[in-house]
């Protein structure tokens, strides 16, 4: 049951050491016993092993860990007909986002729209070596129904940005090989920063510059963030409101090492708070924190799409989003599970 509050040892634990070695298939019901439910699991602790676990009305926050995959193993939640009026008056600040929530918050387009109604982004990305994140990025950006992209890209990366998406406009450097100054701001409605740019010091001080001279919520990928993880002071400086999409390699590198992903996710949400921004934790259930302290998990992806180049296609679904009118927040949580139900198909 889900009231632990103390291990498991003795007798009980004995017993559940006899299921983890029999070789069975093995149910658990509502949640692992052992399991602490809202915390970390105390690894003094004996903790069943499942195959499977039925738990009840909702997930319990336990199960969306990693580090507690050999204990839950495939969850289903089944309904036990708690009342909407109870559950919608209870307050929590971590969600987990289904279909519904997608359906309820997409933009219908119009029949006499046009390219025009659909924003224009800016995708600063790519460089000597590196044009496949800038393409990968693009090529999303576009796929996700931005009206208008221009992917601002090095000299040596103007003929395959040309050559591999017709539908981008390019804006070119003045280097030949990496990201060292931004074009003018004033057409774009979206800014996306990082696939591939390199963290050379001419590109840190023109990403310290494009933060300067913009006022728009900005999407900061990749190298980007290792750039600010290399100068955590203009983190303050960022704009309001902007995307961090970082892998926990780079979430490490502007905030810190913890050691579970209880502790991760704390301080994912401290960071959005302190700082007034959106923070996209990839990962399977990525998490997707708020100025306002929430946490939106999400329910699509598989371990298909733990490849390179699918965080440059988030990058790029977002980035359209953000284009298209919808908020920070909403682009951030529907890209997500856009992204992940895309390598379901």
């Amino acid at each position: 049951g889900s009231g632990l509050s103390k291990p498991v040892k003795g007798f009980i634990a004995d017993v559940i050491d006899h299921i983890n070695d029999s070789g069975s298939t093995v149910v658990a019901i509502d949640i692992p016993t052992g399991m602490y439910a809202d915390s970390r699991s105390d690894m003094d602790g004996t903790i069943l092993k499942a195959d499977y676990t039925l738990s009840f009305q909702f997930p319990k926050y336990a199960f969306l860990f990693p580090e507690n995959e050999k204990y839950v193993g495939t969850w289903e939640i089944l309904p036990i007909g708690l009342h909407p009026d109870f559950i919608n008056a209870v307050d929590v600040k971590n969600y987990i986002v289904t279909k519904p929530d997608i359906l309820e918050s997409l933009i219908t387009r119009q029949k006499f729209s046009h390219k025009g109604t659909y924003g224009h982004s800016l995708l600063i990305a790519g460089g000597y070596g590196k044009m496949g994140a800038s393409v990968l990025a693009s090529r999303a950006c576009l796929r996700s129904g931005v009206g208008l992209l221009t992917t601002h890209v090095p000299v040596k990366g103007y003929e395959i940005l040309q050559t591999t998406i017709p539908e981008a406009m390019v804006s070119i450097d003045p280097s030949e090989e990496y990201f060292s100054e931004h074009p003018d701001l004033s057409p774009y409605n979206a800014i996306g920063v990082g696939p591939g740019i390199g963290t050379s010091d001419e590109t840190a001080n023109a990403v310290k510059v494009l933060i300067q001279n913009t006022g728009l919520p900005i999407l900061f990928d990749a190298d980007a963030i290792n750039i600010l993880g290399e100068n955590r002071t203009w983190i303050s400086f960022v704009p309001k409101n902007s995307i961090f999409t970082p892998h926990p390699k780079e979430f490490e590198r502007i905030t810190e090492n913890t050691s579970s992903e209880f502790d991760r996710i704390e301080l994912q949400r401290e960071f959005s708070i302190k700082n007034g921004v959106h923070v996209v934790l990839k990962g399977a259930n990525t998490s997707v924190s708020c100025p306002d302290g929430s946490v939106y998990f999400n329910t699509t992806g598989n371990p298909g799409m733990a490849v390179a180049g699918s965080g440059d296609v988030l990058t790029g679904i977002i980035l359209g989003m953000l284009a298209q009118g919808y908020t920070p927040k909403e682009a951030a949580i529907m890209g997500v599970y856009l992204h992940g139900l895309a390598g379901d198909y």
